[in-house]
């Protein structure tokens, strides 16, 4: 990580972060068609699980290199701090209301609202506006520190924790804001401690990212299997990073308790899991070329974008599948997903090739609106600043 880069005009977009944004934006979409489909998150049958744990790069993936597009922000504007503030707490507002309408596609905003992974993202950014006086080592450093110790915090026994803690921390809470015990119900799913180390990771990462060539693919293949192999010796002895200890002997087969680490909240050897593999990919992806890589890399490009109307489509999707097998639509759709929707009714649950295939559709689906996008916003960006905000 490099404490001084040299100014000058914008860079040109780097390959590889288009590229690793798409692929993982494409993976959400697989993970949001599961919900719907009523296929569990994960468990002991391999094809399931892997249809699962496949998924958890996105999160990881997309907040560190949230990280690394605030760094490339802040050296082509100048206002970088107010820009993070602004856009996390815009992210926040749609996070409570237009996206969890796209999850839900009801109005009972009093009994459901969701601090989802908009959620972490928008207060990420605003914690991070804290830390953009210092270099980019020292913040990167500080955000590897929190993911790697972030196991000395307490962890909550019983009932005894505040509402505060969990909303901070713990994670997968369900209660009223801690503003008032008769606000609206907020389930948490993404909790803020371990994500605001992992984008401060990422702004610190991305001035290597600026290297030249050699010294960036080295850099980039040392973190990647470095964190990869940390993964395997932490989860091989088990001494330290996870909350749920790897079991040889327990339900699930050896194999694939070994990879089922704690993702809410994000744990070290969660995240040494998924983003070490996906650094390590920089240099090959850098170099990757032609129509599907174009295409792919196209997503990456408006991530936001594709988000904000991937839920939505495949929510029609889901119910459109309902209707073609059953001639009607399953009320389940309509419930407080991806959380309090309770388990799918009797014989609503998907093959997996139909849950592949509708993934597929969306995925096609959105890429004409995203290439629209792209274009409009390199064409009006200098004329429409707001762009900067999807």
């Amino acid at each position: 990580m490099s404490d001084h880069e040299p100014a000058g005009p914008a860079p040109e977009r780097i390959v590889a972060v288009d590229l690793l944004r798409g692929a993982v934006m494409i993976l959400m979409a697989l993970d949001h068609v599961r919900v719907f489909a009523g296929v569990p998150a994960g468990g002991p049958e391999p094809a399931v699980f892997f249809t699962r744990w496949v998924t958890h790069f996105c999160a990881p993936v997309f907040v560190f290199l949230a990280g690394a597009s605030a760094w490339f922000h802040g050296r082509r504007h100048g206002d970088l701090r107010r820009w993070l503030v602004t856009r996390g707490l815009w992210l926040v507002l749609l996070e409570l209301t237009v996206v969890r309408f796209g999850w839900t596609f009801n109005f009972d905003y009093t009994h459901f609202i969701m601090a989802g992974v908009l959620w972490a993202i928008g207060w990420s950014m605003v914690a991070l506006s804290l830390l953009v006086g210092l270099s980019p080592r020292r913040v990167g450093l500080l955000g590897v520190a929190v993911i790697a110790l972030q196991h000395f915090l307490p962890w909550p026994q019983g009932d005894t924790v505040s509402a505060w803690w969990k909303l901070g921390y713990v994670g997968f809470w369900a209660g009223p804001i801690p503003l008032g015990p008769d606000g609206p119900s907020l389930t948490v799913l993404y909790s803020f401690v371990p994500w605001v180390g992992v984008m401060a990771a990422g702004y610190g990462f991305a001035p290597v990212l600026r290297w030249p060539a050699v010294s960036r693919d080295r850099a980039c293949l040392a973190i990647g299997l470095g964190a990869t192999l940390l993964f395997v010796g932490l989860r091989g002895t088990g001494v330290y990073g996870d909350p749920r200890p790897w079991n040889p002997a327990g339900d699930m087969p050896a194999w694939l308790a070994f990879l089922d680490t704690s993702k809410y909240p994000a744990s070290l050897q969660f995240l040494a899991m998924t983003l070490g593999p996906a650094i390590a990919l920089v240099p090959a992806l850098e170099r990757a070329r032609g129509a599907v890589a174009e295409v792919v890399a196209g997503f990456g490009r408006v991530p936001f974008f594709y988000y904000l109307l991937h839920l939505p489509l495949i929510h029609l999707l889901a119910v459109a599948v309902s209707f073609v097998r059953t001639g009607a639509v399953d009320p389940w759709l309509f419930g407080n997903h991806p959380m309090a929707a309770g388990p799918a009714p009797d014989g609503h649950r998907w093959e997996l090739w139909l849950l592949y295939g509708v993934t597929a559709a969306a995925v096609a689906l959105l890429a004409g609106p995203c290439r629209w996008f792209d274009a409009l916003r390199r064409r009006r960006r200098h004329e429409w600043p707001w762009l900067a905000y999807f």
